[in-house]
């Protein structure tokens, strides 16, 4: 691949954004808000992209159900994707990695494929494009690289990635020692203080015959099904329909444990350019703006004598009075307050709706659900 061939982005829609409940919800999650700024997530990401002499229109991979939100705000910033590519059933990120790798190296095995989450938040763009650049030298001679973040906070809700020897003739890019789960925050605090550990960004970037050939040696039952799914796909306009039996019948692996933890191609490439993947309202409030009292403060909000707090009205007004670390969500169909520090335990409170719900006595999160099935029925 040469220098100036533009590289092709991957973006992954698929996610759910549970911990983002209420705002996010199964009609309208997570990539598809308007979280930290006039645009949606999902729209940032595909602008982050948008520079011609760089990057390729992006391939997107969604879920059937979120078809026509994904197609609609891509047209709302006149963007033009190579194709929206359905999921018949949920699957982690290692199916789409596949399906996206087989679709670029149709075109060209040598080709660049960027994969990105659709719900990340990057402060720097500048940062990230200079960090692919830098990642497409790596990945041109054979490596599958990730990016790590810098961390600058103990964080127990990013999994970590421990930083190997540097890559001859790769400058800013190393090897990778080895792969972490989320940690407990004693731990998380010893990897901040180590100093060679970053966090995993769930972005990547490869040639697509390379991804392929480490898909074929460590998960051939993935490969084999994405490229059945993918002969027996129907296109429909903009959409690419992949064979729903085929790819159901496949393990429900993510990138990382699928390949990235078993391959000897693998390298990543450190970034500071305010990278969040902001999956929980702790999260949002780290990259919110905020006032004098470190309050974050959307939509129609009175704080007084308040501080520490993410205050985020969708519906009624909020006022808040003497709080201290405290999130308030404020939505049409429900209103969560819990401590900020607690942010990462929201599925508690879903699973309690969830049990309450008897059949005749509806939750708010069930009649979200079933709107969206009188919708698409």
């Amino acid at each position: 691949m040469a220098a100036s061939d533009p590289i092709y982005p991957v973006i992954l829609a698929g996610g759910q954004g549970q911990r983002l409940w209420p705002l996010s919800r199964p009609s309208r999650p997570k990539p598809f808000l308007d979280l930290t700024g006039a645009q949606s997530l999902l729209q940032q990401t595909a602008a982050r992209v948008a520079e011609p002499q760089s990057f390729a229109a992006p391939f997107v991979i969604c879920s059937h159900q979120h078809r026509f939100l994904v197609a609609e705000q891509l047209r709302r910033q006149q963007r033009e994707p190579q194709r929206i590519v359905l999921e018949p059933v949920a699957r982690s990120t290692a199916p789409a990695a596949c399906t996206a790798a087989l679709l670029v190296a149709a075109r060209d095995p040598q080709a660049l494929l960027l994969l990105l989450p659709s719900d990340h938040f990057i402060a720097d763009e500048t940062g990230f494009r200079l960090a692919v650049r830098r990642a497409a030298e790596v990945a041109a001679q054979g490596r599958i690289v990730t990016f790590g973040a810098q961390p600058d906070r103990p964080e127990t809700g990013y999994g970590y990635i421990q930083s190997g020897t540097s890559l001859p003739n790769c400058e800013g890019a190393f090897e990778i020692a080895r792969f972490v789960e989320k940690p407990d925050l004693e731990t998380a605090k010893r990897y901040l203080a180590a100093g060679d550990f970053v966090w995993n960004s769930g972005m990547f970037l490869s040639a697509a015959g390379v991804l392929l050939e480490e898909m074929s040696r460590h998960a051939p039952e993935i490969l084999e099904a994405c490229k059945a799914a993918l002969g027996g796909a129907d296109t429909d306009s903009d959409f690419l329909r992949l064979e729903a039996q085929a790819f159901a019948d496949q393990p429900d692996l993510s990138f990382d444990h699928a390949v990235m933890e078993r391959t000897e191609r693998g390298a990543v490439v450190p970034i500071d350019i305010g990278w969040s993947d902001i999956g929980t309202w702790d999260a949002l409030y780290q990259v919110a703006d905020k006032d004098r009292h470190g309050n974050a403060i959307q939509g129609d909000v009175v704080a007084v004598e308040s501080r520490g707090c993410y205050l985020h009205s969708a519906s009624v007004p909020i006022a808040a009075l003497g709080l201290d670390g405290i999130a308030v969500v404020s939505t049409p169909e429900a209103l969560l307050v819990c401590p900020r520090s607690r942010a990462q335990e929201i599925a508690k409170v879903i699973r309690a709706l969830e049990a309450r719900a008897d059949g005749t006595t509806a939750t708010p999160l069930d009649q979200d659900r079933r709107s969206e099935d009188n919708r698409r029925a």
